[in-house]
Formats: C-alpha cells, structure tokens, sequence
C-alpha cells in the first residue's frame, strides 16, 4: 500500500486529492496546522480513512516530524496563502507560508530522505498567476514569469527551489504549473464561488444583487477534480519534471457571470451585478490561457470537465446548499 502526505488538505484541491488516492488504495495523511484546527472535523466527515499528522509550513522541525510519522512515498505540497488579493493584504506571511514553505518542506524531505530503493516523491503546486504579465500567449513550460502579486511572486520562489533541490539533491520533485481550477469545494471568498453562490441566492430571493471588481480579465477555467489526476500522474512517472495543467479555453470573468445567471433562468444578469473599484485588485493579471501539450502527451492528461459543465456544476450545487438553509 503506498502512502501519501497532503499538505492543504482541508482546501478544494487537497479534498479532491485525498478522494483520488484513497480510490487508489493509497494510506493517506494530511498535514493540518494547531491542535484544535476548527477544520479537522471537516475532514473527520468527510474523509474519514484520512489520518492528520500536525504540521506547520513555517515549522521546519514539525515537517520533519510529520515525514517521519507518515513515512509517505509521495508527499504533495498544496498548503498556501492561495487567495491572490489576501496576499497583497498580507504579504509578508504570504512569502513565509507560499514561498518559504516549500524549501522547509523539501528540506524536511531531504534530512528524512525514505528509502534509497524508494526516495520520497514530491509535487510543488505551481500557480499560472507566475506567469502574471503574460510574455506570450498560450503559456508553456518555457515562458518567463513575470509575477503580478506576492502570491505570485511566492509561488515563482516556490516553483524554483522545487527545480534547485531536484537538480542539486537529486530528489523526484515535480511541479504542476496548474491554471485556475474550480468546483463546489471552492471556498466562497473566490470569485467563482462568489458568483454562483451569490447566483444561486439571488434566484431564491434570498439577496439582491452580486457586488464584484474587474469584469474583464480572462481565465483559463477547468474542473478540480480533472486536475488533481495530473498531479498524481507526475508522481507516476520514470523521471521528475514540470508540466502546465490547463484547458486551452480562455473565459472572461463576465462569461463566467453571464452563464451562471442563465442556468438559472435569468437573462438579464447585468441589473444584478454591480462592479466596486475596492475589489480590483493593485496589479492586474489580465489573460492567463495555458497550452497543456506536454501533459496531455507525457502525461496521458485530459480535462473530462466542459466550462460550461464547470459552471453548471457550481451553480446547482449553491442551489442546493441555499436552498436546504432555508428550509432548516
């Protein structure tokens, strides 16, 4: 039975990961920071054959230990300050957790080591937002990052000292440079979740009008659940490398709103939404479209989930949720 570490746990990705390795017959364990973390019950319920070992990215000797504890054949870094307008809020602690995080992590990885038959795999979640000022169009592997927030700029670090300790340890450290993805899981403080959660409120009466910041940036948008498959291929294969998890598609955030409000029947979307200048955020990334070639070839990779299915998913799901708090 091969066992699996997941920092992040309690996040969208970390939950759809944990399900696909536990399908896989995997021994999974999650790192979850403080002993009362109000989240452990979450994954209590939800994912119940998932044991959580205490750890803390800022902590190298707490990762240590929940290596040694876990003893895992992969371990999969996930955990960050992964809400891009927070980071410029906070980003000092953004720099420590999403950048330095990842060489505490690697750094665990390598005093622990595993087995020399079996050395401990490692998947660094990258971020398309490295990308930022986009050099070109689609991005690959290849393009320069130009970074437009100190999440980004942690996840540039990140994404660098995962191919350092690769080339100078040798360790199997892999990154996937995934574009936007998301589900039902997502956390409401995301515009995708914003808006269908908002959506769906509105066709319920239960709120009025849907508040957001720049209408016009364009996102490449695929499903959760597609691309936490991509990670665990990484970790599958003969030889560490990067790779660009994205659907080629590119959506405006106003698509994005448009389609919501007509799963449910309404036409007129812009008498709701209302645009307000203190969401925008300082530095604007405005179109991110990935080119997932290698993927798709190395990998096997391919997106099952539509944009449209993508949205359609959320909006029913927020439907339901509204629906059965009203009813309580």
């Amino acid at each position: 039975m091969k066992r699996a570490l997941i920092t992040g746990i309690t996040g969208q990705d970390g939950r759809f990961l944990a399900e696909l390795l536990l399908s896989k017959g995997y021994q999974v364990f999650g790192l979850l920071k403080g002993q009362a973390n109000p989240r452990a019950q979450m994954i209590a319920t939800e994912l119940p054959e998932v044991e959580l070992v205490e750890g803390d990215l800022t902590d190298l000797p707490s990762l240590v230990r929940a290596i040694e504890t876990a003893q895992p054949d992969e371990v999969y870094n996930l955990a960050a300050i992964s809400f891009v307008a927070m980071s410029f809020q906070q980003a000092e602690l953004t720099a420590n957790i999403t950048g330095l995080g990842v060489l505490r992590m690697l750094e665990a990885i390598r005093i622990v080591g595993g087995s020399q038959n079996n050395p401990i795999r490692f998947y660094q979640a990258s971020s398309s937002e490295m990308f930022g000022k986009v050099r070109e169009t689609p991005q690959n592997e290849l393009t320069p990052f130009y970074p437009r927030s100190p999440y980004g700029c942690a996840k540039v670090f990140g994404h660098d000292i995962t191919v350092n300790y690769r080339e100078s340890y040798g360790l199997f450290a892999c990154s996937g440079i995934l574009f936007n993805h998301e589900s039902e899981k997502r956390g409401l403080e995301f515009v995708t979740r914003k808006i269908t959660n908002a959506v769906a409120r509105i066709k319920l009466g239960l709120q009025s009008e849907l508040v957001l910041g720049n209408l016009e940036p364009r996102r490449d948008w695929g499903y959760a659940g597609d691309y936490v498959e991509a990670m665990w291929l990484m970790l599958q294969q003969d030889q560490p490398d990067d790779y660009v998890v994205a659907t080629g598609e590119t959506h405006q955030v106003s698509e994005f709103v448009e389609k919501a409000f007509r799963h449910v029947g309404i036409e007129d979307w812009q008498n709701y939404v209302k645009t307000d200048p203190r969401f925008f955020r300082p530095a604007e990334v405005d179109l991110l479209v990935g080119d997932a070639t290698k993927a798709e070839t190395k990998l096997g990779w391919r997106r099952k989930v539509s944009f449209d299915e993508l949205v359609q998913r959320m909006v029913d799901h927020d439907l339901k949720v509204e629906s059965e708090r009203v009813n309580r």
